[in-house]
């Protein structure tokens, strides 16, 4: 009996013992110093709100600032561990979570108004870049410019049809990206050509004065006469001064600026008349009327050219430019005559005798005039 009393006395004090131990350990652990897991939670949902809205595109460097405070804040929290627990200090972690917070939630803030601008900036460059491709289409489609500036404006158009297709999809990078180099492309092509058009027209108060004297020779004559405008691509037909009929025409390939020598290919300008009718067992073109070109006007510009050195001593003379059918096949393909469809030709081969006036000018309308 004596000894079971004793059993149970050393029971009750290793109870009392183990227990107070217990509570001794958790009051210790209690104290211990706490991590910030809230506030690195908080850090973290920060982070992952900021890459949702594409910070780490569109606010980079705020981004990586709270990328950089996050992983010094993990960085901390480890050192931190490896301590003895009372002698851990998780003020740095904290803090550095704190920053983090904050710098992710700006980076995500500045990130959608830069999304905003850019979307906005965007929309407005592909508007700009599409205004210059509908004016290039609309002004220069036929006109003749060198092969690499049409290189550098089908490239322009690709890069821009690219630049949409990734503005549509929210990759403003990418399109912007592409805008850049399709503006370059297409803003210097379009200077080039307007420069080159605007030296082409200061030629016209020449070609209003040829247009008008053949218009007042046909009032005067009770005649026909014929105006070919290169730009409009328009045989125009006059008869006692009133225009009677209007054509479309295709010229020669180079056809802008007036015939230097032979093979360029170019469609002269000036004042001529019909020397020559050739009926359809006389052309290979249907029917066909020569003009007198080269005139004494062209001989003797060309004789200047040949002493400017602006054309090759070896040069030769163009010559046997003619108003032609088979015309309608949509480019200009002639080696500087003017060719009609045939039915428009039976026309202009029935009313047009020899002396017939033909006056080939660069346009009818300054250049104003053909921008409105």
């Amino acid at each position: 009996m004596r000894r079971l009393k004793k059993v149970w006395r050393r029971a009750f004090w290793l109870t009392g013992i183990t227990g107070v131990s217990v509570v001794a350990v958790i009051i210790l652990v209690r104290l211990a110093p706490k991590p910030p897991e809230q506030k690195v939670a908080l850090a973290r949902i920060a982070l992952s709100e900021a890459t949702a809205n594409k910070a780490d595109t569109y606010s980079r460097n705020l981004y990586h600032e709270a990328r950089s405070l996050y992983d010094s804040a993990m960085i901390h929290w480890q050192l931190e561990n490896k301590r003895f627990l009372y002698f851990r200090d998780y003020g740095k972690v904290g803090n550095f979570a704190d920053l983090c917070t904050r710098k992710a939630r700006q980076a995500a803030k500045v990130s959608k108004n830069n999304v905003t601008d850019l979307n906005i900036f965007l929309k407005q460059k592909i508007d700009n870049l599409n205004s210059i491709v509908r004016q290039i289409d609309e002004r220069y489609s036929s006109y003749p410019l060198s092969s690499e500036t049409w290189k550098n404006i089908s490239k322009g158009k690709m890069l821009l049809k690219e630049s949409e297709v990734a503005y549509n999809k929210g990759d403003y990078t990418l399109s912007k990206s592409k805008i850049a180099d399709s503006e370059i492309l297409l803003t210097e092509s379009y200077e080039y050509a307007t420069n080159h058009l605007k030296e082409y027209f200061s030629s016209y108060p020449l070609w209003k004065k040829w247009a008008d004297r053949t218009i007042s020779e046909s009032r005067q004559n009770n005649s026909y006469s014929i105006i070919i405008d290169k730009y409009a691509r328009k045989c125009l037909i006059y008869f006692a001064g009133m225009k009677k009929y209007e054509f479309h025409v295709e010229l020669g390939k180079n056809w802008v600026g007036d015939k230097k020598e032979k093979g360029d290919k170019k469609t002269p300008e000036g004042m001529y008349r019909i020397t020559r009718k050739f009926g359809s067992n006389k052309t290979k073109y249907h029917k066909a009327l020569l003009i007198d070109y080269p005139n004494a006007n062209d001989l003797q510009e060309f004789r200047n050219e040949i002493a400017k050195g602006t054309l090759p001593r070896n040069a030769k003379i163009g010559s046997l430019i003619e108003i032609h059918g088979d015309g309608g096949r949509g480019i200009d393909w002639t080696e500087g005559c003017i060719a009609l469809t045939n039915s428009e030709m039976d026309v202009v081969f029935k009313i047009a005798g020899e002396g017939t006036p033909v006056t080939i000018v660069g346009s009818m309308v300054n250049l104003d005039q053909l921008s409105d």
